[in-house]
């Protein structure tokens, strides 16, 4: 029976187990999990927060990572400025990007989320409102929530992801790791 580590990722680590990109040393997955055998399925943004899926059969992460399955991954997103219709529809019929067009999303605006404070915080300009969405997607380009809220006008200031597929963040707080048997 596979197993699956659900692993709230905190802000500013990375997505592996070692760090071999620089001279100074950056968190890790080690930091936070001593069980041999797991590999992530799927990455997270070393500036993203949230659910990281790690587990120890390679066929279920691969079904987790590959965006052939269209497994659903939920994002709280705080974005700059206040998105109207324009700017939701535009995400939910799918933006252009650079590397191409994106599968459409469902997007709604929500009221703030209560969420574990960030470290650090993120910039707050008096002068700018913000707005939280809930975002769900079906694929998983490189930095892809971020490009797309940025493609119609409002940048991330935060991104959790909530969820992946049926498995949710709910009762765990930053660096805190649940395993479950699938």
């Amino acid at each position: 029976m596979a197993r699956l580590i659900l692993f709230n990722k905190p802000w500013g680590v990375l997505s592996q187990f070692t760090d071999r990109g620089t001279e100074t040393a950056r968190p890790t997955l080690s930091h936070y999990i001593d069980q041999p055998g797991f590999y992530p399925a799927g990455r997270l943004d070393r500036d993203s927060e949230g659910l990281l899926l790690l587990c120890d059969d390679g066929r279920l992460q691969a079904r987790i990572a590959d965006p052939r399955f269209k497994l659903a991954k939920t994002y709280l997103v705080q974005v700059e400025g206040v998105p109207d219709e324009a700017a939701l529809a535009g995400l939910r019929d799918g933006v252009v990007l650079n590397d191409g067009p994106t599968r459409p999303a469902e997007v709604e605006a929500i009221p703030d989320p209560e969420l574990w404070p960030r470290d650090p915080p993120i910039r707050v300009r008096q002068s700018v409102p913000d707005r939280w969405l809930r975002l769900t997607i079906r694929e998983g380009r490189n930095r892809q929530v971020r490009r797309m809220t940025a493609a119609v006008g409002h940048p991330t200031l935060r991104l959790v992801r909530w969820s992946v597929g049926e498995w949710t963040l709910a009762g765990l707080a930053p660096g805190e790791w649940r395993a479950l048997a699938v």
